[in-house]
């Protein structure tokens, strides 16, 4: 699976913002997530899309407010992000994995694909 991430740009405080992810060879059978890093901290865990039950999970950070979704047929991830807050600026990273474990969707170790990264700005 190759990941490519992009929609990331500059966006006021309150806007939405939509980032998505090709994902070429992606299938059903892989769980799907996002993290973040923000300017001088560590990537953290946004939300994942599980491969069996197709259920989605947040950090509390976001919850309510984006959502995680997926095309297996146009092998797209996408992340559609409202409200948006000043500490919402990082970089989004989209990552796949077909072996991760329900109580380890928001572990970095858990995915083995990760696209390159785009970068989200929320002014203030």
């Amino acid at each position: 699976v190759q990941l490519q991430a992009s929609g990331g740009g500059l966006v006021q405080t309150g806007g939405s913002l939509r980032v998505s992810c090709e994902a070429s060879g992606l299938t059903s059978t892989y769980t799907v997530a996002w993290f973040r890093q923000p300017p001088g901290k560590e990537r953290e865990f946004v939300a994942a899309m599980h491969r069996n039950s197709g259920r989605s999970y947040y950090s509390d950070s976001v919850k309510g407010r984006f959502t995680i979704s997926r095309d297996n047929a146009r092998s797209m991830v996408s992340l559609q992000m409202n409200s948006l807050k000043p500490e919402d600026t990082a970089v989004y990273y989209c990552a796949a994995s077909r072996t991760v474990i329900m109580s380890a969707l928001s572990l970095i170790n858990s995915y083995h694909y990760w696209g390159q990264g785009t970068l989200v700005t929320v002014s203030s």
